[in-house]
């Protein structure tokens, strides 16, 4: 049987962020932004002190543990995400067919893609900017996971399952995700 320990874990809240925790909420305000993230763990017991956040398990198992380090980084992308904007790369490449794309209300159309008629699209988030630039498509958000959730749906609008990948290297690819080059 494994060993049930108790776990406590800090997390520093830098000058100008303002967190609020309520029962089943953590509300992240900084200059830029506010992010609101939902607790489905209700084992971690989680308090705030003039600047910093306490993380509290008692008796926790392997997976227990795992919730705890997991909301710890959602907390941390929260505060970063209030602070800064993270931004992703996309690369339109076109070998074959040029491929033309547009953003106009948050629906990403791709045209034109391997010669097709019909313009592939795609619903995004609202609280998603994109920019297209030429061959460039920079995605930018305050909240990390619907920043790269946009980023990922855009490069799987021009998924090919049936074409060779070795000689049509046409598509839309991710190249750099929040500030790390791939």
């Amino acid at each position: 049987m494994a060993n049930k320990t108790d776990i406590k874990d800090t997390i520093e809240i830098p000058h100008g962020i303002e967190v609020m925790i309520e029962p089943t909420l953590i509300i992240v305000k900084g200059s830029k932004a506010e992010l609101k993230r939902r607790i489905t763990s209700p084992k971690i017991k989680i308090t705030k002190t003039n600047n910093e956040l306490h993380l509290e398990l008692k008796k926790a198992a392997k997976r227990d543990k795992m919730m705890l380090k997991t909301l710890k980084a959602h907390i941390k992308n929260m505060i970063n995400g209030v602070q800064n904007e993270f931004e992703y790369h996309l690369k339109i490449c076109s070998g074959h067919f040029p491929i033309t794309v547009s953003f106009d209300n948050g629906e990403f159309i791709v045209k034109n893609f391997l010669g097709e008629t019909i313009p592939r699209k795609k619903k995004l988030q609202q609280n998603v900017k994109i920019e297209i630039k030429g061959n460039d498509i920079v995605v930018k958000g305050h909240d990390k996971e619907t920043t790269g959730q946009a980023a990922a749906s855009i490069e799987a609008i021009t998924r090919m399952t049936d074409k060779d990948r070795r000689r049509f290297q046409d598509g839309i690819f991710i190249i750099s995700k929040a500030g790390k080059k791939i």
